[in-house]
């Protein structure tokens, strides 16, 4: 079985949420990273962990929905196999979520799963250590997700 290595909420004000983090769990923090994504700027950070709590504070109204109020948004695991993941996704009724796909930027995709009220997030365990995720801490502890071997049973 595998373990997640992140736990993603989407919130209004990065800073805010990270002394509250800080103040109510003793949670310490990364560096604070920003990109342009749909051509706005979105800000992200992750906690220490093992197992880390990624911030992501972005515009609304865009892929990230209304980020006026702070919400769960995915849980994140690694994958060996990022198509055979989503093949696998998929089948087992859970739809990839775009533009978050595979079509976006990166070695990761999202799938909506309704009964948690988020998204799972694959990413591509090959990517691990890589200046693709080098923002993305790595927790050695995280199990893959076998793609080979895992189905939806």
């Amino acid at each position: 079985m595998a373990h997640y290595y992140h736990v993603c909420f989407v919130v209004p004000d990065l800073e805010v949420t990270m002394r509250d983090l800080t103040a109510a769990a003793g949670l310490s923090w990364g560096r604070v990273v920003e990109a342009e994504v749909e051509g706005a700027v979105v800000r992200v950070v992750y906690s220490d962990g093992p197992a880390h709590a990624e911030l992501v504070q972005a515009p609304s109204g865009g892929s990230w929905g209304d980020t006026s109020r702070a919400r769960f948004h995915h849980i994140g695991f690694w994958t060996s196999d990022l198509a055979a993941g989503a093949d696998r996704l998929t089948a087992c009724g859970f739809p990839e979520v775009a533009p978050f796909g595979r079509a976006a930027e990166g070695p990761w995709a999202y799938f909506a799963v309704d009964s948690i009220g988020g998204h799972v997030e694959l990413v591509d365990a090959a990517m691990r250590g890589t200046d693709a995720v080098s923002w993305i801490p790595d927790v050695p502890a995280a199990e893959v997700i076998d793609e080979h071997v895992h189905s939806c049973s």
